[in-house]
């Protein structure tokens, strides 16, 4: 199974949900370095934001498969906008570096069940590794599945392979480059985690974290 984050999105813009030149390039590249690897994924899913569609379809186009994806909300990010400016109402007037580090902020007090939101710390937790178990059950013998995703999921997802829990969400979640592939083997001992944040078919010019 393979945990893909989207293309770099639309920072600044009117709406941020959909990835910008460089995002597209990026997704783009990752179909293109599967292809010169002779991989190709059998089975595929998205998040139902439109990064994640928008990555899907650039990286199976230039990979040459699989026929489509299926949809699955689950993966969805948090909503990180609305956790910032909960968190300050001006939030959104500034600059990418401050913005995370505000919404880093954010974060731990959604974690900490501190304010009010749309989808509670919890609420996520759970329909993130719903979906994971649903893609680990997809993934059986013969099968490579990629899924296609946020930072935020894959984040989670990877710390509870390694500790059982959320501890390392936010760690974690900092350093996911856009575009990079995270591998978890399904097997008969359950899911391992293989590979985290790998971005080889990204050339340096092209590495971006948000």
């Amino acid at each position: 199974m393979h945990l893909i984050r989207h293309g770099q999105a639309s920072f600044g813009s009117d709406n941020y949900d959909v990835l910008s030149s460089l995002g597209e390039t990026q997704s783009s590249a990752l179909g293109q370095g599967w292809e010169a690897g002779g991989f190709v994924p059998t089975h595929a899913v998205a998040g139902s934001m439109r990064r994640h569609a928008q990555t899907a379809i650039a990286a199976i186009d230039a990979c040459g498969g699989p026929d489509g994806y299926d949809i699955d909300a689950g993966w969805n990010e948090y909503d990180h906008v609305g956790i910032a400016t909960s968190h300050d109402a001006g939030a959104l007037g500034l600059d990418s570096k401050a913005f995370q580090r505000l919404l880093n902020q954010a974060i731990a007090d959604w974690r900490s069940g501190v304010g009010e939101y749309d989808e509670p710390y919890d609420a996520f937790v759970g329909r993130v590794m719903g979906s994971f178990e649903a893609a680990v059950e997809l993934a059986g013998p013969g099968r490579s599945v990629a899924v296609f995703t946020s930072g935020g999921p894959i984040a989670m997802v990877v710390s509870h392979l390694l500790t059982g829990d959320d501890s390392l969400f936010q760690r974690l979640n900092d350093v996911i480059i856009n575009a990079s592939v995270t591998t978890v083997i399904a097997g008969s001992t359950g899911p391992r985690l293989l590979s985290f944040n790998e971005h080889t078919h990204l050339a340096r010019d092209l590495v971006t974290y948000r």
